[in-house]
């Protein structure tokens, strides 16, 4: 796997983002950025309050996670996790950093609910979890990027995030899958 490939770690809140994010990063030795730290205040401040981002309280996020793509391009790469919901949100990070690549997590939401209802301390509240879904466009066929399901433990879905990423090759040595982003079950 490429060490020069900047890893987006996507999905709804409650996916594991921030902790499969880190297992990515510590087995690849690669940096890691928290996309929740690059937010300004007033993003935190809504989202606390119950009020769903909107395209235009976004952009500025976006655009501080891809300085940090940028920064890492002929650097050895690294790993953020970053919801990254919408496809014009992904392209906007793709083109901060060549070979940005996509991890998307994703699960029922029965599941998904019980994991942000035992969060402690994290500012985005499970009522959020509606306009998330409903924000969210998968990955598609023509994005650079894998399916991994959530369920069982973080161990085991970053064990087949990271089997996922090597099947979809590198810049160095490109496979052509029909479909890059078919799910890991």
């Amino acid at each position: 796997m490429s060490t020069q490939r900047v890893i987006v770690v996507m999905g709804v809140a409650g996916t594991g983002k921030t902790t499969v994010g880190r297992l990515i990063a510590e087995a690849l030795a690669l940096p890691y950025a928290e996309g929740d730290a690059f937010h300004p205040a007033a993003n935190v401040a809504k989202m606390s309050d119950g009020i769903p981002l909107e395209d235009a309280d976004r952009w500025p996020w976006l655009d501080a996670i891809g300085d940090w793509i940028r920064g890492r391009a002929g650097r050895g790469g690294g790993v953020v996790a970053a919801s990254s919901l919408k496809r014009a949100y992904r392209d906007r990070l793709r083109t901060s950093g060549p070979g940005t690549v996509f991890v998307h997590l994703t699960g029922d939401r029965p599941l998904i609910e019980e994991r942000m209802a035992a969060r402690r301390g994290h500012f985005m509240p499970p009522a959020l979890l509606d306009s998330q879904f409903a924000t969210l466009e998968p990955l598609q066929p023509d994005e650079a990027g894998v399916v991994v399901d959530v369920s069982g433990s973080p161990e085991d879905i970053t064990a087949r995030a990271l089997a996922a990423l090597r099947r979809l090759g590198t810049p160095e040595n490109p496979s052509t899958p029909e479909n890059p982003s078919t799910p890991e079950n």
